[in-house]
């Protein structure tokens, strides 16, 4: 996919996502080559808990393939596992992000991994911002009157503005 034109700036969409099988944060922000930011939309893929995962995990794919659809990015951003002490929480976190990334790959979308200290440094200035923090940059950022809510996609969209500062190779298109 090729980045658009407007107005003499190469313009790139981001999806940002924040993965979950109960709750998957996402973010839809737009950035220029002048470092400009826009919010596009945000939200979050809901799933119910006593589902199945076999369920959850298509409900999730095809919800984000939906997304690509709507909005036609240029790239997905999506958080990378952290480590947790639980492991069935990171297997399951970890199925979720599979199918992210693979209904970005089956849409030509690319994929873009960051972990939660490089998406708060990105955001934030400081790699162990709490989640307040995150959300109140969030909001400067994107010229918002409210941190969006709930903190699923708030952390969507710190993950497309870490990606919009960091991802590398289409800003000097120009």
């Amino acid at each position: 996919m090729s980045n658009s034109t407007h107005e003499g700036s190469v313009i790139m969409v981001i999806l940002g996502i924040d993965p979950g099988t109960a709750i998957s944060g996402y973010g839809v922000i737009e950035t220029n080559s002048r470092g400009k930011l826009t919010l596009l939309g945000y939200g979050t893929i809901r799933t119910p808990a006593k589902q199945k995962m076999d369920l959850r995990l298509s409900t999730i794919y095809g919800s984000v393939q939906a997304l690509i659809q709507e909005f036609n990015p240029e790239c997905l951003a999506v958080e990378d596992l952290f480590f947790n002490r639980n492991v069935s929480t990171a297997l399951t976190v970890g199925q979720a992000r599979g199918v992210i990334i693979l209904a970005a790959v089956h849409q030509g979308i690319s994929v873009a991994e960051y972990t939660p200290l490089q998406v708060k440094q990105s955001v934030t200035g400081v790699g162990t911002a709490p989640k307040e923090q995150v959300g109140y940059m969030v909001r400067l950022l994107l010229g918002l009157e409210e941190i969006p809510k709930p903190d699923d996609a708030a952390d969507a969209l710190a993950v497309g503005i870490c990606h919009a500062y960091n991802g590398r190779g289409w800003r000097g298109q120009v």
